[in-house]
Order: C-alpha cells, then structure tokens, then sequence
C-alpha cells in the first residue's frame, strides 16, 4: 500500500483538491490524506474548490487537518505544493527529509516548483488550479504506479 500525503497551507483549497482528485481515480493499492501547515482542524474545504470539484463529478468530504507528526509517520510519499511547505516540513521532521517533494519537484518540472494558491479568488483561478493539479495528478500517478 503507497500512502500519499498532500500538504499545503490551510488545507482547505489546493490539499484538499488534490486528494479528491487522487482519490477519484481510484487506484488500487493507494491511499491518500491532506494537511496543512498552518490548517485549523475541522474546517470545510473552501466554497470554491467545493464548487469545482462537483462541476466535476467528484465527491468530497472534506475537514481540514493540521500536519503532525502522526500524519508524517503514516505517509510513503508527502508532495507540498511549495518548496515553502517542503521546507518547512524538512526543518520540523527531519526523519521525512526523503519522502517529501514539492508536487511540481516529484512529477520532473524543472521550474516553480510551486502550485498557486488559489485562496480568495474567483471560480476561474479555481478552475485553473483544479486542472493543473489535476494533470500533475497523472504524471505524479505514472512515477508511483507499482
């Protein structure tokens, strides 16, 4: 079993998508989580990322989760989306030094290593990140499959 962890901010917008996503495809032999660095737990996943992801037929039912180390020790694979949550994640677990990549880093983009954060603007930008993270998804799914 390969357990990916997806890490962001608040674990509300950018995480959370991503691991809908992941989870959407259905793939034997791997589970998925989200948390954020700086996440206050139990809160829903923002309007417009709930929005986006029922455009698309996904099913989500999302509660944000603040990043520990439980969270660290259960995961294979942790994939940020920013090489300032990959640091931060470094720095405060120096054991998941090796496990942890950007999204960009793991599926062999060369530059921005950073997904944008979407938080607080329109359904468009949403939009947009849903369909990059959703084409990362894909190639991130060729470099793990067993």
């Amino acid at each position: 079993m390969q357990r990916i962890l997806f890490v962001c901010t608040g674990n509300t917008c950018r995480s959370p998508m991503a691991e809908a996503i992941l989870k959407n495809k259905q793939l034997d032999g791997i589970e998925v989580k989200s948390a954020g660095i700086y996440a206050a737990s139990g809160s829903d996943a923002s309007t417009n990322a709930k929005e986006v992801l029922a455009t698309k037929k996904i099913a989500q039912n999302h509660r944000s989760t603040l990043l520990s180390a439980d969270e660290v020790d259960w995961s294979d694979l942790i994939l940020t989306m920013t090489t300032s949550h990959k640091f931060a994640i470094q720095q405060q677990y120096p054991k998941a030094i090796e496990k942890v990549f950007t999204l960009k880093e793991f599926t062999g983009e060369e530059f921005d290593h950073d997904v944008t954060d979407p938080y607080g603007g329109s359904l468009a930008i949403y939009e947009a990140t849903y369909r990059e993270l959703d084409k990362l998804i894909d190639k991130a799914i060729e470099k793990i499959k067993p």
